[in-house]
């Protein structure tokens, strides 16, 4: 083939046997050697020399854009089976031709025996041993902290030196300043800490070598510990020192919109990093970076999601639920409050004393959901529709519905007994259960993920009953029958909008 990427093919000088379980899968002098640039030597049997009924062609397939795609199949010898551990191209391309009519193995699943001579070694990828890892291994993590666990155990397995790691990642969040990922080598795993905003204020941050990093008046920080010279300028020096640590360095990593994180790693081996370790780390940040940006990015939508959206919504947009009219029915307990006197109030209190006093309300009804497992949806002026998704059964879902009332009512008395200058709170909810559908809304441009339908708007119903009935917490009779427990029965009222009587309840004062 053309370029540095090639094909090969040979023959083996003599015979070539392999085995799995015992048994002969295959025994030739007619294979074929298949090197491949920069993969380890691949042994091609004629089939005529392969024990064929002894493996069982599966549906699994992959492709190479330049040999074809490849058919597997599964051995299986007395109680022993091997999923998809032989494959071969039954139509190869005009650069595999040579591969036709022939099946390899792969050699971790089988017994490869009379070998011609010692398979090819792997060619490496690039002269960086940490290049070659970052291509073959890196990609395949799943998250910041299992691509930090095996990049930094790497390492480690590969002789650097370096027996801790810390690592800071500024986020966007509205509680998170940033996510650090803590490693050492002598405990197994990783540590994660989610930092909150006020670390940026507090010394254990403005004294560490991340500060001026992050903030961008430095380039990184080495401090070869060892060295009797050596400053002991910055707290975490001072402790590493009296560890016995020989080495420390800090090194900022970019991701793509210039946001800088920083990676630090410590050593207590005797001389520290050589400039060949440090060397062919530095080389990689910027690769590493573009890999740690890619699970932080999806950490980030997740977390704004949820924010903005709520655990379960954001769920499911994630998910792929993102076109105009995605959604699906849905039977659920629906929550809809009120804050009394909310009009009143913006006109004689001040627009910032009013949105403390807002938010106060939205502290309790909606952190009141939050904290029972509920999903609030939408902040509708001053009032909050949110729902209890029926995960088990109906009754515990109105149970869960009733207990956030309960947890609202005492964070109101709370509030309105630390406050006793200001006007109460005041508020009503409305408890109602139906099917609903939960899904977009609105036009293409700008979509809302939230709750329609009839029983939405009858939960709004139940709750304006509230203030004429003076009860702060009222249910629909479908809401009662569906709990099953102790409510008391508020009479039958016209509801706005809805035909005939409709009997509602009440809950049991404390």
């Amino acid at each position: 083939m053309r370029g540095n990427y090639e094909l090969r093919y040979e023959r083996p000088q003599k015979r070539v046997r392999v085995e799995f379980n015992g048994a002969l899968l295959a025994d030739s002098s007619r294979a074929v050697v298949l090197h491949e640039t920069r993969m380890p030597a691949a042994y091609y049997f004629p089939l005529e020399d392969v024990k064929m009924e002894l493996l069982t062609k599966t549906a699994h397939t992959t492709h190479c854009p330049f040999k074809g795609e490849a058919s597997y199949w599964t051995l299986k010898v007395g109680d022993r089976v091997a999923e998809n551990a032989a494959w071969g191209y039954e139509k190869p391309y005009a650069d595999a031709e040579p591969l036709r009519g022939y099946v390899s193995f792969y050699r971790d699943k089988v017994s490869l025996l009379d070998e011609a001579g010692a398979p090819a070694a792997q060619t490496e990828l690039h002269g960086n041993p940490i290049a070659n890892w970052l291509v073959r291994e890196g990609w395949k993590a799943t998250s910041s902290a299992e691509l930090a666990q095996a990049f930094l155990g790497f390492l480690r397995g590969a002789g650097y030196p370096v027996d801790r790691s810390t690592i800071i990642m500024p986020t966007l969040h509205p509680q998170i300043f940033a996510t650090v990922l803590v490693w050492r080598a002598d405990t197994a795993g990783i540590r994660t800490i989610h930092e909150p905003h006020d670390i940026l204020m507090q010394p254990k941050f403005e004294d560490s070598p991340f500060a001026p990093i992050i903030r961008g008046g430095a380039d990184g920080v080495r401090r070869r510990i060892e060295d009797p010279a050596c400053p002991l300028d910055f707290p975490v020096v001072r402790d590493l020192h009296a560890e016995g640590a020989t080495d420390y360095v800090a090194m900022p990593f970019r991701f793509s919109d210039g946001q800088v994180n920083v990676m630090s790693m410590t050593s207590f081996a005797r001389g520290g990093f050589g400039a060949g370790h440090l060397g062919e780390i530095f080389e990689v940040l910027p690769v590493l970076g573009r890999m740690f940006e890619v699970h932080a990015q999806r950490r980030t939508a997740t977390a704004l999601l949820e924010t903005y959206l709520g655990r379960h919504t954001g769920e499911r947009v994630l998910k792929g639920l993102v076109k105009h009219g995605d959604g699906e029915q849905i039977h659920a307990v629906i929550w809809f409050c009120d804050f009394r006197d909310s009009t009143p109030l913006s006109k004689s209190l001040g627009r910032r004393a009013y949105l403390r006093q807002l938010n106060r309300f939205f502290y309790c009804m909606a952190g009141a959901v939050l904290e029972a497992k509920g999903e609030v949806l939408r902040y509708i002026g001053d009032a909050v529709l949110a729902i209890f998704p029926i995960e088990d059964s109906p009754a515990r879902a109105c149970e869960r519905a009733l207990n956030g009332a309960r947890i609202a009512a005492e964070r109101v008395r709370e509030i309105n007994k630390a406050n006793p200058d200001k006007a109460p709170l005041r508020y009503g909810i409305g408890l109602h259960i139906g099917n609903v559908t939960y899904g977009n809304i609105g036009v293409p441009e700008r979509l809302e993920f939230t709750v329609i339908g009839a029983a939405a708007n009858e939960a709004a119903r139940v709750e304006s009953m509230t203030k004429e009935l003076q009860k702060p917490v009222l249910t629909s009779a479908a809401f009662a029958a569906a709990y099953g427990g102790r409510l008391f029965s508020a009479g039958k009222h016209r509801l706005k909008g809805l035909e005939g009587e409709h009997e509602l309840f009440a809950v049991p004062e404390n």
